[in-house]
């Protein structure tokens, strides 16, 4: 390729000069390209669209000495199956739209699908960084030929060989997850079962698909090597050095988005929709981006991502959404609304300086309740009574006193004195034994209680506390 004079790329020729060039062109078996030729930074890049199909054929990753000089980290195998369930949500819904474009009729399969794997408003991937090692910086000995409509340079088809192979730079897992992608419709076209082995992209694992879903999976088949593609950006002719600086520019001077705003702005987890659409949206609670330094200036809100770990809590017991999927959560809901709905009507709770009225204001004491909830309902080695475990919990909590100068909250505090006088020293047996419990849940100063931050350590022994003074089932017995 080469410059004209006013810096713009000029028109390309693919035109061999004898077999001594075929090599030094890349052979015979070249492949067209059509791309849009920009200048990041100064430096010369290619812009294109790849199928999904043929992408992973035409890229590697350089992360393993095997694969040429290493450029890139270790690949992260979970992460990868997060993005193959994402991307392949989103070929549903391309397939989707492919068929409205087409004007067919969409059958109800497609929603269904959707719905099942979490539906959410809008599907994307951000570009892929690509480098071409082996060519001349700016790719100037790349062939390729201008395209012109109505007397305008319309974009560039470039011509690449087998060799020119596509180093990912920032990309890696979209890549393999792409992959998993591919494998996933392949197997289920050929056996007509859903993938019961790692990684597992769909719900109903193992199960037979059925005629209707596989009309969905041939669509989606069909979208990936053609209608759906993947956006890449490919630098041309760096050395290592300088593939390894970008990908550090890449990954490095980013900024993660706050927690709590992108759970706001998430739809796609069946729980944070939970949350926004019967706990927020109900008015049962307020919701703030970050809680007050001082409880002063508690307003009665909780911050989103806390609210969030309490609802993991309730509904998987897990400290994330992650793996949440609608199959799991929609059954628990009214389980975990009616918990919401007595705890949001207990004293204090949700009011101005709520925090300096009742320890329910703090989220480790929230997580202790869900913790109890999912226990007795969702647990697999629940209680044969869970459910009325769980009926006593509920109607329990509205006889807790909650508030900072109940003495269960400070007993490892107390002395043994003073654990009879206050009538809390038989709690001692609904508690872990010394050696394997948190001895410092939190500490009782100016009249009031504040737990510490280790919240795994601390809320376990809190729903003891609370099993204890409703008379529930003592978890160490």
């Amino acid at each position: 390729m080469n410059i004209s004079t006013n810096d713009l790329p000029t028109p390309l020729s693919s035109e061999l000069q004898g077999l001594d060039a075929l090599d030094s062109s890349g052979g015979v078996s070249e492949r067209p390209l059509n791309v849009f030729i920009g200048h990041n930074l100064g430096h010369r890049v290619f812009t294109l669209s790849i199928p999904f199909m043929e992408f992973y054929e035409m890229s590697d990753v350089a992360n393993h000495p095997d694969a040429g000089p290493v450029a890139q980290r270790r690949l992260d195998a979970s992460h990868a199956q997060k993005l193959a369930i994402y991307m392949l949500k989103g070929l549903v819904s391309a397939a989707k739209l492919r068929r409205i474009n087409q004007k067919k009729d969409v059958p109800a399969v497609f929603d269904e699908i959707l719905h099942e794997m979490g539906s959410q408003p809008y599907f994307s991937l951000q570009p892929i960084v690509c480098s071409i090692r082996g060519v001349a910086p700016g790719g100037s000995d790349i062939g390729g030929k201008r395209l012109v409509a109505d007397g305008e340079t319309a974009a560039f088809k470039v011509f690449l060989a087998q060799k020119h192979v596509l180093w990912v730079i920032d990309g890696q897992h979209r890549r393999e997850a792409a992959n998993s992608v591919v494998q996933f419709l392949k197997q289920v076209r050929s056996t007509g079962k859903y993938p019961a082995k790692s990684p597992v992209l769909f719900p109903r694992k193992g199960d037979e698909v059925s005629e209707v879903e596989a009309l969905v999976w041939e669509e989606v088949y069909s979208t990936m090597r053609s209608f759906a593609t993947i956006s890449v950006e490919v630098h041309l002719g760096l050395s290592v050095d300088q593939e390894r600086q970008l990908f550090h520019d890449l990954n490095q001077l980013g900024k993660r988005v706050d927690r709590s705003l992108a759970l706001e702005f998430d739809s796609s987890n069946p729980i944070t929709h939970f949350i926004k659409n019967e706990i927020v949206a109900s008015g049962l609670v307020q919701v703030t981006d970050k809680e007050p330094r001082n409880w002063s200036d508690d307003k009665g809100t909780l911050a989103l991502k806390d609210l969030v770990s309490v609802n993991a809590i309730a509904f998987m017991n897990k400290g994330n959404v992650g793996g949440a999927t609608p199959a799991i959560i929609e059954p628990r809901q009214d389980a975990i609304l009616r918990m919401w709905e007595v705890v949001t009507d207990l004293d204090g709770f949700g009011e101005e300086r709520a925090k300096e009225k009742t320890i329910l204001a703090q989220p480790v004491v929230l997580k202790a309740i869900a913790k109890l909830v999912y226990d007795f309902k969702f647990n697999r080695r629940r209680p044969e009574d869970g459910d009325q475990q769980y009926e006593k919990l509920l109607e329990g909590l509205r006889d807790i006193d909650f508030s900072h100068s109940n003495p269960v909250w400070r007993f490892y505090e107390l002395a043994e004195r003073e654990r009879i006088s206050n009538n809390v020293a038989e709690l001692i047996h609904y508690l872990p034994e010394d050696d394997v419990a948190n001895r410092d849940p939190g500490s009782y100063q100016d009249g009031l209680m504040r737990f510490g931050a280790k919240h795994n350590d601390i809320f376990p022994l809190i729903g003891d506390m609370i099993r204890w003074q409703i008379g529930l089932d003592n978890r160490h017995k």
